[in-house]
């Protein structure tokens, strides 16, 4: 089945601009289109879409009071939510991923980028625009970063670790498979158990983490 997508976004050209390239793609139907906030919260509700896609500024409520609503920690079903916005800031970015954002896009990152980030967020994933995710997950160590975490800190395992610190470097599952010669559904297996240790909802989380707790200082 195609993923659902709501686009919200002020512009009306930019919204037409998207759904011209996501409607090329198969797998993949734009359902309804905001240009406010309150509208596109009250969609989202109404339509449960496979994912969202917010702008930042937008009238009535702008994308990250969305996405806090949608998507936040205390949202007992949160829906999925990608942020897509002009504006590179980093308390944009924190603010969108700590409201349960499972992306941050900016619209100039290309129709690929684009493309990928919805179906990332479907499957489950997160992406990020990679002009600012290194930037973005040192901002989550911040000056508490530790210089020597423990060896099996919430009771990782070894490889859990390692897929861990993979995820925190930008790998995706596929690569992450590659880099530590496991399979997929590996992969897939050691995510939910990491998840389920930490408490966190998606690999957004994971990498944030893994700065915060010191685990990439090995990696320096």
């Amino acid at each position: 089945m195609a993923i659902r997508v709501l686009l919200a976004d002020d512009q009306t050209m930019v919204r037409n601009g998207f759904r011209l390239i996501l409607e090329a793609e198969r797998d993949i139907d734009v359902v309804a289109e905001a240009g406010d906030g309150v509208t596109a919260l009250r969609l989202a509700r109404e339509l449960r879409p496979d994912v969202s896609l917010l702008d930042i500024r937008m009238p009535g409520l702008d994308g990250l009071e969305v996405t806090s609503r949608l998507a936040g920690p205390q949202t007992t079903e949160p829906l999925r939510v990608v942020v897509v916005t002009t504006f590179d800031v980093d308390e944009y970015v924190h603010t969108a991923l700590e409201g349960g954002a499972v992306g941050f896009l900016l619209k100039d990152a290309g129709p690929a980028m684009l493309i990928e980030a919805v179906r990332a967020a479907a499957r489950g994933d997160a992406l990020v625009s990679p002009q600012i995710t290194v930037r973005l997950l040192r901002h989550f160590a911040g000056k508490g970063r530790q210089s020597a975490p423990e060896p099996h800190p919430h009771g990782l395992t070894d490889r859990e670790v390692d897929i861990a610190r993979a995820v925190a470097q930008g790998l995706t599952n596929t690569e992450v498979a590659g880099h530590l010669f496991v399979s997929l559904s590996t992969v897939k297996t050691h995510l939910g158990s990491i998840q389920a240790k930490l408490q966190t909802r998606n690999r957004v989380e994971i990498a944030a983490w893994a700065y915060t707790s010191g685990l990439m200082a090995e990696a320096d």
